[in-house]
């Protein structure tokens, strides 16, 4: 990436840390009280995600490295690359500023088709994690909670036992052909947006197709598909830990499957509204209705667990916005060296 884009990218992060740190409103004297309240388990869920971006930087290593090109990404550098992109991500509407960063940082090793294919094939297994892992709650919930369940509730599982299994055809067939061109193919056929889409592909149609070629080209190779997507799937395992240190720091006997059960709650609810940045006000929602359908506390709860989230994100987005500066020189080496 060039020196100014990444100079762009850090001002970016500057200016919406403090713009973030200004939304809060933060009141000094409740921070103190929250700090002197949380004691060693503020550090606990800011360190959970040390293991959290580890799983997710190694399933974009396994992505990157399975592509057919001539270098290798070491794991020190995705780990840099998942960080710093993450914090893109929390930061933009619609999670849009990761997928770019990334792609900026790969193309000058493996070309743009390439790095374009290595975010899009990790955006795919990140989102097919997170479906999996929702569906890990709603078994969960039907284990242990099931008495507690109402009809409406029932309705809701039930729908999306019926999304989830659309899902995985569109996501099989997608991985099995590629989904680039086919996804695209609509926007042809738009009364006024069709001259302009077209233009947009005779321009890039072929970029297109090679993405399309490297997303078929993994699923050919189980090892690595099924890897990264394990990875993917043990990093949201790993992250409903932050939600045990929480609730228990607020006095609330819960268990490691109802922390998984909760953050599959706050997850779902949290990209419905994607397209707010840092999901503002949705996890604190989600989390006071959990809380109180499975008789852990009252709603107030959301308003307390808050304070951790928001202290650990704005954390990592620093640590992410911090790592755009460090370590760009080789990010990517040759195959037949050691890292």
């Amino acid at each position: 990436m060039r020196p100014l884009f990444r100079n762009l990218f850090l001002l970016f992060g500057v200016v919406a840390i403090f713009s973030m740190l200004y939304g809060f409103g933060i009141d000094f004297g409740d921070m103190k009280e929250h700090l002197s309240r949380a004691g060693l388990y503020l550090p606990a869920v800011v360190g959970v995600w040390v293991l959290v971006y580890a799983f997710n930087a190694r399933a974009f290593q396994l992505i990157v490295n399975s592509l057919r090109h001539e270098k290798h990404l070491p794991f020190r550098y995705a780990y840099k690359l998942t960080v710093s992109g993450f914090a893109f991500s929390y930061t933009t509407p619609f999670g849009f500023g990761g997928a770019p960063y990334r792609v900026m940082e790969l193309s000058n090793y493996i070309g743009t088709a390439r790095a374009m294919s290595a975010t899009v094939l990790y955006s795919m297994m990140h989102i097919l994690s997170h479906f999996i892992f929702w569906t890990t709650g709603a078994a969960l919930l039907l284990a242990f909670h099931s008495d507690m369940l109402s009809p409406a509730l029932w309705t809701m599982l039930s729908v999306y036992i019926l999304v989830f299994c659309l899902v995985l055809y569109f996501f099989w067939y997608g991985y099995k052909n590629g989904m680039i061109v086919k996804l695209y193919s609509p926007l042809l056929r738009i009364p006024l947006l069709g001259r302009l889409a077209k233009k947009i592909y005779d321009k890039h149609g072929e970029s297109m197709a090679q993405v399309d070629s490297h997303i078929a080209y993994l699923h050919s190779q189980p090892r690595a598909f099924y890897s990264s997507l394990t990875m993917e799937y043990v990093a949201r395992l790993v992250n409903s830990l932050e939600f045990f240190f929480i609730l228990r720091s607020l006095g609330v006997a819960v268990s490691i499957a109802d922390s998984v059960l909760v953050l599959a709650f706050i997850s779902l609810i949290g990209n419905m509204l994607f397209f707010f940045p840092m999901q503002l006000g949705a996890r604190e929602g989600a989390l006071a209705v959990i809380v109180r359908v499975l008789g852990f506390g009252t709603p107030s709860l959301g308003i307390f667990a808050s304070f951790y989230t928001r202290v650990r994100e704005l954390f990592w987005i620093f640590v992410g916005v911090i790592l755009v500066k460090v370590g760009n020189k080789q990010i990517m080496k040759q195959k037949n060296l050691k890292h």
